[in-house]
């Protein structure tokens, strides 16, 4: 056969040679028959077509046959149906180019067996039109060849849902999944075969779009936006843009890239010639799908590619300065945020797998090790990083690998107190190898360590500065934890130990070393003679004197103490037998926590003592003894004392400890200020969360006594009588303040207590023992005992004998007028409680309303202080003299607060001469609340308003910059930078200075925004006020100051008023997340457990015939327990025994108890010191009562009655 197969009869008459026939040009499918006759039709046709229809005939293409053309050139490759088209294009051109030449009609013009159908389709008859409306078939009166109709009227519907109802489309059944006329490997459409409803199940998941709470949407939302791409200009300077566009790519340029995008080079296509899926056969991946491949590409890129570039960047700057320790934590830290990004948060990660989870965990710390190490090979002085690297270490070495690993470090770094508090706190918060004695003498290591660098006997290592004072905190942390561990012997023993080694030094043994001066001391407490606190006590430095004269004759036993009655102590036999367990243990708690001591002139010995455990030996408490040279340290030291044995403390004199989250233990201090008969003044004694000397019960448990007991307060009034007089004068003022407010605590106690005898009985003594404290002579023109003892005989409801105390007492400081800080706190007291006084006579109806403000009691008192005169006077103030004393409190708050900005803007030097005199100045709350609580009086509520947040404006600026100066004399210190030891001695005290005069700054402004809160409250609750100022003054008080457990009291009673609950949760939010105390977090709990109690009651009250056995689900119980779980997934929350104690009440009040109990071993994990947490799990789990004592016995914690004495007192 020819080229040509029309005219392959042509060749058929000549003489067939094999050896020259060209068989690849052999076509035998085609017959010329049938060519040569389609041929002469088409001429046929083409000579009758009319003329004007000749020059368009060539210029159409049959769609059929462009269709099987694109299907026979989609199997060639890219690079071949590239060359086809730009032919084909070529050919039509020229083509197009021959018709517009005159050329129609001729012979050699193609004609397309297509253009005939579509000629004979145009020429045939047209059929019927359709009906252009509905109808019914019968009702047509003649029958129709075509009963259909078009609808032209549009659906809506199909807009609106995207597709057709399904009862308008015919179901029918598809033979096989293949799809003709598509390209099966771009434009494959499959329809799943109805055999596998499981698997069509997931393909439907799959290619579904992801809902707003999908693991791809949450991904995509935490992304970083796609940067904008705008259009570039031409590096040709001559083709200038007339506008800015961004440009459009046609369909082909597009196919192109979708082309270039699908075929990328890398190690295994490094020439591109493989398409997609060759390349992830040759890397050994499988198929990958198209739509979930796209999704994650598009999701992934953008954060991938800013992870990577800060990845970079990181790795960049640690090259740079390897030396840079803060870089390589916050490398360390990066890490966590990459890992959420790659492998998803723990919300993306529940519906993993445990296992994966805990692989991934597991990536991700050793990854943050290796980077650790890299650091500290780099730094290997750095006690950061070691620290950093050790806490990473906890998750993935032994315990025992653990253990010696910290004591290698401590090894290396004996002077650096803050990496010894955090050993401290892994040997105490670690269950597997946790016991008392082994805790107690890693504390007693730790300070005889650091004694003996801070006397400089440890010459390899120099003294670090706040050495000191790190000492002294360390030690009142040991006091606390042996108190918690039920050891209250041992921790009162070593305050008295420590006080006499302090106090009653004698002056041969002054100038030796820590150490010898403790092998001094040990014979004198060995001696048996009186310690500190105890009846008939010198002190050790009057047994040295008399020891070299002769040794103390024999006291002759004349007075007897008369022996108390002992009182049976199974009261109720009839209750079970773990309730009364933990009765006689919290009995004996509150009155055995002294120390047990032989009476020689009973002729005891020591092996009279019924409980060994009572007496403390000398090897138990003589490690832990400090020495403290500076008289500010000696007087914190004794500040300590006072506030463990459960006195209240100011907080301008007394520092907060460095962990005080491992204190917190008692509810009252989330419930406090709940007191609407004094409502400005129930802050006056905060309440700090930690449970005083024999308080040692129940999370709920009541207080046995208010004080301490008749042996405790015999105790303590022996060791004020000791102390007093060695301290300094002002001192000796702070120590009678804080027994004053002592005994007003006191009866405070018993007010709420609501027993009218206890009451009388305490109201006696307290008045006795201020009475006392007044005749002393230098207490008699002490303001500030005037005014605790004027409170006191105010609340024992003696008004006409308190105002007689406040008017002698500004009789004797009032020429000093508004100058005087004690005469302005006096001054606001007195005014607060006659605003009190005064609303509780108007809620009586003692007054019909109170018609003149100037003439209350409230605002002459606060007038004859700005006058400077006495407030004995009874005649209301004239409008004058109201107008002066408004004009001299804004000329005093003025001049107050310039001075104090210029005292604190002057240089260093001479600071320590003139810390008395700018202490003084820090004191402006007095001054700021009454001249608040006068514009209230007089004005109104906005100006007294405008007066607190001016002032509170102004001191908070300062606080800020005072801090920020502290940091930085801080960070000078410790790198050293100073050579000369004079200057950096000089550096050091400023810096101290610094922090002490920021620390009472710091107590001024919460003070400030506390009186602040406290009196818009009053306002809103006394009259029409708009809550959004209280709001606004709560938020921005609360985010200056988050640890305020009174501002976070007033802030939870003023929202649980109103039931929208997203704005408390948002702001707890955003405290919470820029700040690790726990303080914060618990109110958090609390503010939602009130809610929930509050649902609960309307759901019980919701239906009054029947009660609820079951409250249904409100989301209020899962929302508190996931904040308990977010609170103890921190460092400080995981140590703190009041949420662990909470969090098990929680969840046994929700009857989950089988929970409960598991978080108590978890509890276990992280604070197994805290007795409390024993004693709540015996009271919530009491079927497991054996188990618990043992487990106390042997982690030797001090129990007072063991089972089988229990078992003994109930057979007697």
């Amino acid at each position: 056969m020819a080229l040509f197969p029309a005219f392959a009869g042509a060749a058929g008459n000549k003489v067939e040679d094999s050896s020259k026939e060209l068989d690849w040009l052999t076509n035998k499918s085609f017959q010329h028959d049938d060519a040569i006759s389609l041929h002469q039709r088409a001429l046929e046709k083409a000579s009758e077509r009319p003329n004007q229809e000749d020059s368009s005939l060539g210029r159409e293409v049959s769609s059929e046959e462009e269709e099987e053309e694109r299907q026979k050139k989609d199997d060639v490759p890219p690079k071949k149906k590239k060359k086809k088209k730009d032919k084909k294009k070529k050919k039509k051109h020229r083509r197009r180019g021959g018709r517009s030449s005159g050329s129609s009609g001729s012979d050699s013009e193609t004609v397309y067996p297509s253009d005939l159908r579509r000629e004979q389709e145009t020429h045939s008859p047209q059929a019927t039109p359709l009906a252009s409306r509905f109808s019914w078939l019968d009702d047509l009166q003649s029958p129709t060849n075509q009963p259909f109709c078009v609808d032209p009227k549009p659906d809506a519907a199909n807009w609106t849902y995207k597709s057709l109802y399904r009862g308008d489309i015919a179901r029918y059944r598809r033979k096989g999944s293949s799809s003709l006329g598509l390209n099966p490997r771009l434009q494959e459409v499959s329809w799943e075969e109805s055999g596998s409803n499981r698997k069509q199940k997931s393909r439907d998941k799959k290619s579904a779009v992801d809902r707003y709470f999908s693991l791809a949407s949450r991904q995509l939302l935490r992304s970083e936006p796609i940067a904008p791409t705008l259009p570039r200009i031409p590096a040709c300077s001559d083709v200038i843009s007339p506008t800015s566009f961004l440009p459009l790519g046609t369909a082909e340029g597009e196919g192109k890239g979708d082309m270039g995008e699908r075929v990328q080079t890398s190690w295994v296509n490094p020439l591109g010639v493989y398409d997609a899926s060759t390349a992830r056969w040759l890397q050994g991946k499988g198929k990958q799908d198209q739509t979930d491949g796209q999704k994650q590409e598009v999701q992934s890129e953008p954060r991938a590619a800013s992870l990577a570039g800060r990845t970079e960047d990181f790795n960049r700057r640690l090259r740079e300065h390897p030396t840079d320790t803060r870089l390589w934590i916050e490398f360390i830290r990066y890490q966590d945020e990459q890992s959420a990004a790659v492998f998803g948060g723990e919300q993306e990660q529940q519906g993993d797998s445990a296992e994966r989870r805990k692989s991934t965990f597991r990536a991700v710390l050793e990854k943050k090790l290796s980077i650790a190490e890299r650091a500290v090979a780099a730094n290997p002085g750095c006690v950061a990083l070691q620290l950093e690297r050790l806490q990473l270490c906890q998750e993935l070495w032994e315990p025992s690998a653990l253990a010696k690993e910290w004591k290698k470090l401590v090894f290396l770094h004996p002077n650096s107190a803050p990496l010894w508090r955090e050993y401290l706190l892994f040997t105490q918060s670690h269950f597997s190898t946790f016991t008392v004695s082994k805790v107690n003498s890693a504390y007693g290591k730790c300070l005889s360590t650091l004694s003996a660098v801070q006397d400089g006997s440890m010459v390899s290592h120099p003294v670090l500065p706040g050495t000191e004072e790190a000492m002294l905190d360390i030690f009142n942390q040991q006091c606390h934890y042996l108190r918690q561990c039920g050891q209250s012997e041992k921790a009162v023993s070593l305050y008295q130990a420590l006080l006499d080694f302090t106090f009653y030094k004698p002056d041969s043994v002054r100038d030796l070393p820590t150490k010898q001066q403790v092998e001094f001391f040990e014979p004198f407490w060995d001696s048996g003679e009186a310690r500190l606190g105890e009846a008939g006590a010198r002190g050790w430095k009057a047994w040295m004197l008399q020891q070299e004269r002769g040794g103390w004759l024999q006291p002759s036993a004349e007075e007897e103490d008369e022996e108390e009655e002992e009182e049976e102590e199974v009261k109720d036999r009839s209750q079970p037998r773990w309730a009364i367990w933990l009765d006689v243990e919290s009995s004996r708690e509150a009155a055995h926590w002294l120390p047990w001591r032989p009476d020689k002139t009973k002729g005891q010995s020591e092996e009279d003592c019924e409980d060994p455990d009572r007496q403390v030996l000398f090897d138990d408490i003589g490690p832990s003894l400090i020495r403290l040279s500076s008289p500010d340290l000696q007087l914190q030291l004794l500040l300590f004392f006072l506030s463990f044995m459960g006195l209240p403390v100011d907080c301008l004199h007394s520092s907060a400890p460095c962990q005080p989250s491992l204190l917190l233990e008692e509810l009252s201090l989330l419930t406090q200020g709940n007191d609407p008969q004094r409502p400005l003044t129930t802050y006056d004694l905060p309440n700090p969360g930690v449970n005083s000397m024999g308080h040692m019960t129940t999370l709920q448990g009541t207080r046995k006594w208010a004080g301490l007991g008749k042996q405790g307060e015999g105790f303590l009034t022996n060791v004020f009588h000791m102390l007093h007089p060695l301290l300094p004068t002002h001192h000796r003022a702070v120590l009678s303040l804080s027994w004053m407010r002592y005994e007003k605590l006191k009866v405070l106690r018993c007010l709420r207590g609501g027993s009218k005898k206890r009451l009388r009985s305490q109201g006696k003594s307290s008045k006795r023992i201020a009475k006392r404290l007044l005749k002393e002579p230098d207490n008699r023109s002490s303001l500030g005992l005037w005014q605790e003892y004027g409170h006191l005989e105010w609340l024992l409801g003696n008004l006409d004998d308190a105002r007689k105390v406040f008017s002698t007492a500004t009789g004797m400081g009032g020429a000093k007028g508004l100058s005087n800080t004690s005469l302005c706190d006096l001054c606001l007291l007195w005014a607060q409680l006659e605003v009190e006084d005064g609303r509780t006579e108007e809620g009586k109806g003692g007054k019909g309303g109170q018609t003149d403000v100037t003439a209350s009691p409230a605002t002459c008192v606060l007038t004859r202080l700005a006058e400077g005169s006495s407030s004995s006077s009874s005649q209301p103030p004239s409008p004058v003299s109201i107008l002066k004393a408004r004009r001299s409190y804004e000329q005093a708050l003025i001049g107050s607060l310039s001075a104090l900005e210029q005292d604190l803007q002057n240089s260093q030097a001479d600071r320590k001469g003139q810390e008395d005199l700018l202490g003084e100045r820090l004191s402006l709350r007095g001054l700021v609340c009454c001249y608040a609580l006068f514009q209230y009086l007089t004005v109104g509520v906005q100006a007294a308003n405008s007066v607190y947040s001016q002032a509170r404006e102004r001191m908070e600026r300062l606080h800020s910059t005072l801090t920020r100066d502290y940091a930085k004399q801080a960070t000078v210190s410790e790198e050293g930078n100073l050579t000369s030891t004079d200057a950096s001695r000089c550096t050091i005290d400023s810096s101290n200075a610094s922090r002490h005069f920021a620390n009472r700054l710091a107590c001024d402004c919460e003070a400030l925004a506390v009186q602040h809160t406290v009196l818009l409250r009053y306002h809103t609750s006394t009259s029409v006020f708009p809550l959004a100022t209280l709001r606004q003054t709560l938020t921005s008080s609360l985010s200056a100051w988050p640890n305020s457990a009174p501002l976070w009291s007033i802030y939870i009673q003023v929202e649980n008023r109103y039931h929208s609950a997203g704005r408390a949760r948002r702001f707890f939010h955003s405290v919470t997340r820029g700040n690790s105390s726990v303080v914060p977090r618990l109110f958090a709990i609390v503010a939602e457990q009130h809610r929930k109690q509050l649902v609960d009651a309307a759901q019980r009250s919701s239906s009054l015939d029947v009660a609820l056995p079951i409250l249904p689900e409100n989301g209020l119980s899962n929302r508190i327990r996931s904040l308990f779980e977010s609170v103890i997934a921190t460092e400080t929350g995981a140590h703190c025994p009041l949420v662990w104690r909470m969090y098990m009440h929680f969840l046994v009040s929700e009857g989950n108890v089988d929970k409960a109990r598991g978080i108590f071993y978890k509890a276990l994990q992280n604070i197994p010191w805290a007795k409390g947490l024993y004693m709540d799990a015996v009271q919530l789990f009491p079927d497991h009562l054996q188990e618990f004592v043992d487990l106390m016995t042997e982690k030797e914690l001090r129990l007072r009655l063991p089972l089988e004495e229990l078992d003994i007192l109930l057979e007697d």
